[in-house]
C-alpha cells in the first residue's frame, strides 16, 4: 500500500511540473493551450502521425494522457515541421562525423550529420538525482563516449527492476556501461527519472538505430558513433 501511494504521489509531482511549464507557454505568442477531456488520447486528438509526433515532442512526452490535462500545440500546427521546434540547434561547428548530443537540462537530444546539420530531434529523459531502490544518485553520466553495442527492438535490461531484470529497453545503444540510449514506451517525459539511461521515444529509438548510428567496425576504425551528454 505504501509503495503504490509513493508512485501515485510521485506520478503527480511529476505531471504537476510538466503542467506548470506548459502553463506557462500557453500565452506564448504562437501557441495555445488545450485541456484533455475524460476518454482523449494522443491518437484521438491528433489523428495525423506528424503532427502528433510535433505535438508530442514540443510537450516533451509520450506518456498517457489525463483529464485536465494541459497540452501545448504550436498555432500553425498545420504548415509546422520537427526541425522548426526543435530546442536543439539547427547547425552546429563541422564535427567531421555523426554524433548525439543529449541535453538533459532540455530534456532533447539532436542528431546531427558530419557536416553539422541537425537531422532529427527528440525528447530525452535522463538519469535521476536520487534513485530510492537504490539509495543513490543515478545520474546519467555526463562527457563523450562511443557507441559500443546495438540492440533490438526485444532489447531488456538485465538490472531493472531490481531483483528481477526484463525492463523493456527496444532498439538499446549502450554507450556507457550499462548506460543506454532506448526506447521507452510512455515513460518519456520532461524531468530526469530514470536509472541512468537516456529513454527515447520508441520511433525516435528505432530511427536512430537503423538510420543513424554504427557499432564499432572496420570502416570506422572502431569507433561506434560519438554521444555527448551535456553536464547537467
Amino acid at each position: 500500500m505504501r509503495i503504490t501511494y509513493l508512485l501515485v504521489a510521485f506520478l503527480v509531482l511529476c505531471c504537476a511540473s510538466v503542467f506548470a511549464k506548459s502553463t506557462n507557454l500557453c500565452h506564448m505568442d504562437g501557441y495555445q493551450c488545450i485541456k484533455v477531456k475524460r476518454g482523449e488520447t494522443w491518437a484521438s486528438l491528433f489523428p495525423d502521425d506528424n503532427e502528433r509526433g510535433i505535438v508530442m515532442r514540443i510537450n516533451r512526452t509520450n506518456h498517457q494522457l489525463y483529464s485536465g490535462q494541459v497540452v501545448l500545440i504550436p498555432s500553425n500546427l498545420g504548415s509546422a515541421s520537427i526541425l522548426s521546434y526543435s530546442p536543439m540547434p539547427l547547425t552546429i561547428s563541422v564535427p567531421g562525423e555523426k554524433i548525439i548530443i543529449v541535453d538533459l537540462n532540455k530534456n532533447a537530444w539532436g542528431a546531427y550529420m558530419a557536416n553539422g546539420q541537425l537531422a532529427l530531434w527528440g525528447p530525452a529523459t535522463g538519469g535521476s538525482g536520487w534513485c530510492r531502490d537504490l539509495g543513490r544518485s543515478c545520474r546519467t553520466k555526463t562527457g563523450q563516449f562511443r557507441l559500443y553495442s546495438l540492440g533490438s527492438a526485444d532489447c531488456k535490461s538485465t538490472k531493472f527492476p531490481v531483483h528481477k531484470g526484463g525492463a523493456p529497453m527496444p532498439y538499446c545503444m549502450f554507450f556507457n556501461g550499462g548506460q543506454a540510449l532506448h526506447g521507452s514506451p510512455g515513460e518519456v517525459m520532461r524531468g530526469n527519472v530514470s536509472h541512468g539511461c537516456v529513454r527515447l521515444f520508441v520511433d525516435d529509438a528505432k530511427w536512430l538505430r537503423f538510420n543513424f548510428v554504427e557499432k564499432p567496425n572496420s570502416s570506422n576504425q572502431y569507433r561506434g558513433t560519438r554521444v555527448i551528454v551535456v553536464p547537467y
